[in-house]
């Protein structure tokens, strides 16, 4: 897991031309005038998903992992905190492929996102989004999903 500031993008422009490619996109959005739901950029390769939500208590955030995708979020307005943990730390349960998604049990470290950070989550880091910090706040954030195996 990586998380940073978005002005310090251009530092991880070097992982993938893939990532690259959506941490341009990102800054060049006006992710305020967007409307919430999926925002192709590349077909299935890298598309984003704008969400307007409230933060919720951590017992009601499910951990979660993706196979296919990894995921760039980026909280554009609000603030949460999101848990992280190698997959191997944690139970897994079923993987469901129409979904890509992985629900898993177990304990992770916390960190807090606020407006301009992003998180950088690769397949082996089981995560939390969506967790009030102290109390439920309205976000409006940008979820990459960026293919692993992309077919550019």
């Amino acid at each position: 897991m990586v998380v940073d500031h978005i002005t310090h993008a251009a530092l991880y422009a070097g992982l993938s031309p893939i990532l690259r490619r959506t941490f341009r996109y990102l800054a060049s959005t006006d992710w305020e005038q967007s409307p919430t739901g999926r925002h192709d950029f590349e077909g299935d390769d890298v598309f984003a998903l704008v969400s307007d939500y409230d933060t919720r208590p951590s017992d009601l955030v499910p951990w979660e992992a993706h196979r296919r995708y990894i995921d760039v979020q980026y909280v554009h307005r609000g603030r949460e905190r999101i848990g992280h943990a190698p997959i191997e730390q944690l139970s897994i349960d079923a993987y469901d492929p129409a979904r890509d998604l992985v629900t898993a049990r177990g304990s992770g470290a916390f960190v807090t996102l606020t407006a301009g950070m992003f998180a950088i989550l690769w397949p082996h880091d089981v995560h939390r989004p969506g967790i009030a910090v102290d109390a439920a706040t309205a976000v409006r954030k940008v979820v990459f999903k960026v293919a692993v195996h992309p077919k550019v």
